[in-house]
């Protein structure tokens, strides 16, 4: 049996090695592209294609063509009725305050600098 887990930064197979990724939010696009509310988009990073566990476990699309030097990353839709949903959606949620915490290390510094500069 193939396990995921699913981070902020990408996905594990099976305890294997880290294959990055980013996540986006739940319905950011659901209303004009026709999938369900809450379908949550995972694209791999680096234009690094996903395993071929991952590529069981989900429909993973890309439309990149080698012709015409058009290319792109893997992108896969989970849509709420998928069995690892709920996990899909917890590193969106992971993923989304990993970037909260880097927003207020930098927000702090831009802070300090702006006082260290009116002083």
């Amino acid at each position: 049996m193939t396990s995921f887990k699913f981070l902020w930064n990408g996905i594990k197979v099976n305890g294997g090695k880290l294959q990055k990724a980013s996540f986006s939010k739940p319905g950011s696009y659901a209303a004009w592209s026709g999938l369900p509310d809450g379908t949550v988009t995972i694209y791999a990073k680096n234009y690094r294609r996903f395993s071929a566990e991952i590529c069981k476990a989900f429909d993973v699309q890309n439309d990149s063509d080698g012709m015409t030097d058009y290319f792109e990353n893997d992108c896969i839709r989970v849509k709420p009725d998928h069995p690892l949903y709920s996990q899909v959606v917890a590193a969106v949620k992971a993923s989304d305050e990993h970037h909260a915490k880097l927003q207020a290390k930098r927000d702090e510094r831009r802070v300090q600098r702006r006082q260290l500069v009116a002083a």
